[in-house]
């Protein structure tokens, strides 16, 4: 079950409330390392890294020894909850990718910022008078209350991906930086260390020419690797260590223009080794939950399986009849008892809203550590197959696997302080106070952190 509460060791230091009174006003940097592990700050020493800037957080800030994340723990969800403060059933990003059935949007993701149903961070650092600035962080585009904007999007990887983000990102800002940084802007779909160091050069422009009180900025790379290679690979190790010194650049750039700056380090989600993948449109397709067009196309389906990396949410075509769920349970409950099927746990409505997990689902399938839902190719491929990738995220968040990062240093933060284990919508409440702002709506208290 998804922790609901701080540990023992923070309650004397958590507010029940806003903690308006407690607010410093401090300007905030936040940066994301997407699949960042915290043992792989904590324990760097003894994993072999060499990450002196990462461990700046843990030496001369606090830190928390993990964080319990959302349902899914997948990126886009994470990121969401990162700078809201709630669960995805309430910001309403439920999964990387929108629901699609008959693949109609081309793989697209909820890329658009009109699609979270919550007030940011950015909205917070607003209306504390703040401007805002962001790099690259999920869920961006057209997002409100962000003055200097260059938002995570992409289609092919062709070069009119970089077209696309010049025509949605803040009107100039990314001919300026690209005058400023002597390059172009990566396109969105360059996820390797090469796009991290260009992001991390026209971040610390976007903070040397517009000091912005409240940024954002994410790093890609890292997940991608681990997802090639698996966690604790060598090639992510080496990942890890380059964008530790794109962390140390923009630790620099902005403590020179923010000397009474806060900084957080933050990532989305932990990693597992996988092996197989697991092809629910296999028995949906038996069962005729799933049809298939003469073009092996889906033609309709009266329930879907949308995967969310090593979970799998089901969405039914008529949630409210019984008939169809009585099926669908049949068939999850026979694959429930098939080891080869690999299933941990099955859970339902009243348990997801609980979890705070998609509201749309009627079931939310969590798979075995080292196994990974399957998109949907062609209505011939079996249950489970080997899988291309070896690692993988997506699980239910009480997976200790599944724990993230939380760190922060700066302005009236302790040195050396351990939080214990956090809940993550806890962070941006706590983020939204050190600048002077406040999220009402967080569903977790912010942390205080006294003198």
């Amino acid at each position: 079950m998804m922790r609901r509460a701080l540990p023992l060791a923070l309650l004397a230091s958590v507010s029940g409330g806003a903690l308006a009174g407690e607010a410093r006003a401090a300007p905030v940097l936040l940066i994301s390392i997407d699949g960042l592990r915290p043992g792989d700050v904590l324990e760097a020493e003894a994993r072999g890294l060499k990450v002196s800037n990462l461990r700046r957080f843990v030496n001369e800030g606090s830190y928390a020894t993990g964080v319990v994340g959302v349902l899914p723990s997948v990126t886009y969800p994470s990121h969401t909850t990162l700078i809201t403060g709630v669960s995805p059933a309430v910001h309403g990003i439920v999964n990387n990718t929108t629901f699609d059935p008959m693949q109609i949007n081309q793989g697209g993701w909820f890329w658009y910022a009109e699609d979270d149903k919550a007030r940011t961070l950015w909205d917070a650092a607003h209306d504390a008078g703040l401007t805002t600035a962001n790099v690259h962080w999920p869920v961006s585009v057209a997002a409100k209350n962000v003055t200097w904007n260059l938002p995570q999007i992409w289609r092919t990887g062709h070069e009119d991906d970089r077209k696309l983000v010049r025509a949605l990102a803040t009107p100039g800002i990314v001919g300026e930086l690209e005058t400023k940084v002597g390059a172009a802007y990566a396109d969105g779909k360059s996820e390797d260390v090469q796009g991290d160091q260009n992001r991390a050069d026209f971040g610390v422009e976007m903070i040397v020419q517009h000091q912005p009180g409240f940024m954002t900025m994410y790093f890609a790379a890292l997940d991608h690797i681990e997802h090639e290679t698996g966690p604790g690979s060598a090639e992510s190790h080496a990942a890890l260590e380059q964008i530790d010194g794109f962390v140390g650049e923009l630790i620099a750039a902005e403590q020179k223009v923010h000397p009474d700056a806060v900084i957080a380090l933050v990532s989305d989600h932990g990693f597992a080794s996988v092996d197989t993948v697991v092809n629910l449109y296999r028995p949906f397709i038996d069962a005729g939950l799933v049809t298939l067009g003469p073009d092996g196309k889906i033609a309709s389906a009266d329930a879907t399986p949308w995967g969310s990396g090593g979970s799998i949410a089901i969405r039914l075509a008529r949630p409210n009849d019984p008939a169809l769920k009585a099926k669908v349970k049949a068939v999850l409950d026979k694959l429930a008892s098939d080891p080869a099927a690999k299933f941990d746990r099955v859970i339902e409505g009243p348990e997801i809203a609980k979890k705070g997990g998609n509201p749309d689902a009627s079931f939310y399938v969590n798979l075995k550590l080292g196994a990974v839902a399957g998109p949907f190719v062609n209505g011939s491929l079996p249950l489970t197959f080997p899988s291309p990738v070896k690692g993988m995220h997506g699980y239910f968040p009480a997976a200790p696997e599944m724990r993230s990062v939380f760190m922060v240093m700066g302005k009236g933060i302790p040195r050396g302080r351990k939080l214990g284990e956090i809940d993550m919508r806890a962070i941006a409440p706590t983020l939204a106070n050190l600048m002077g702002g406040s999220l009402p709506d967080a569903q977790m208290p912010a942390i205080t952190f006294g003198k």
